[in-house]
């Protein structure tokens, strides 16, 4: 047995400071998180506590391997199923992948947050195809809003930050569209995530707007009214507009009748 007194003594708990990334020994980094009684920690890539489930790096690729032989065997999918066994195993895997992406966003590690929320979500359609248990596929579905929440808003840090291409506001008004568009399902969870997943959505795309357009030309006045229009959740609207200024600029208002 080993007292780890010395260990959180190393590293005091503080509240504001407890989430550090170190290289270990052997190179590789990790993530850890000082608790008020403990210290925990995960791996940076594959699964967040480092377990190769079957041989597999995930229990997903697990699940994603029998797919494929299955389609090979049988010349498709019909009749490949995700057993409650197997849905129990994909959620608990789930939840690590949440803990982890939750502290890199925390930490601005943002295409690590887009690779571990896309994991999820492909998760998500795996149980929506082929899960034939309702409680045990809803176990997981009922948080899909916000795993395409946070997805979302990774992938429009990393564009505001220029590590990767594509329309922020886009990405945010198109997952907005999706989880609002998402099969209903009977959960309070669920409900609940939607809504508040899409305000959030809706929030950060008015924070990545400017403060203070410039007046001087008629782009300045087109930021304008695509704020106005993001305002007054006239997202169709808001579209025509990020449209207009991507395709060279100000020629004219957009007209809100139109």
């Amino acid at each position: 047995m080993q007292d780890l007194t010395a260990l959180l003594q190393e590293w005091p708990y503080d509240q504001d400071q407890n989430v550090r990334i170190i290289v270990a020994e052997d190179g590789r980094s990790v993530l850890q998180v000082r608790l008020p009684l403990g210290i925990e920690q995960y791996e940076m890539t594959g699964r967040p506590d480092g377990g190769t489930p079957y041989g597999f790096e995930t229990a997903l690729a697990h699940v994603e391997d029998r797919l494929k032989r299955h389609i090979v065997d049988t010349g498709g999918d019909a009749g490949f199923e995700i057993t409650v066994d197997d849905a129990e195993e994909l959620q608990a895997e789930g939840i690590l992948f949440y803990y982890r992406y939750l502290l890199l966003y925390q930490l601005q590690y943002f295409d690590r947050v887009i690779a571990d929320t896309e994991h999820n979500v492909h998760l998500c359609d795996l149980l929506e195809r082929y899960c034939q248990d309702d409680d045990a596929r809803n176990g997981v579905l009922q948080f899909r809003p916000y795993i395409l929440r946070m997805n979302a808003a990774a992938r429009a840090m990393a564009i505001k930050e220029g590590t990767l291409d594509g329309d922020a506001l886009q990405v945010l008004d198109d997952a907005i569209a999706t989880i609002q568009n998402l099969e209903e399902i009977e959960s309070p969870a669920f409900q609940f995530e939607r809504v508040r997943s899409t305000n959030y959505l809706r929030s950060l795309m008015r924070s990545m707007l400017p403060d203070d357009p410039s007046t001087a030309d008629d782009d300045g006045g087109l930021e304008r009214e695509l704020r106005d229009a993001i305002e007054q959740e006239d997202y169709e609207r808001a579209a025509r507009i990020r449209d207009q200024l991507r395709d060279g600029g100000g020629h004219g208002r957009v007209d809100k009748e139109q």
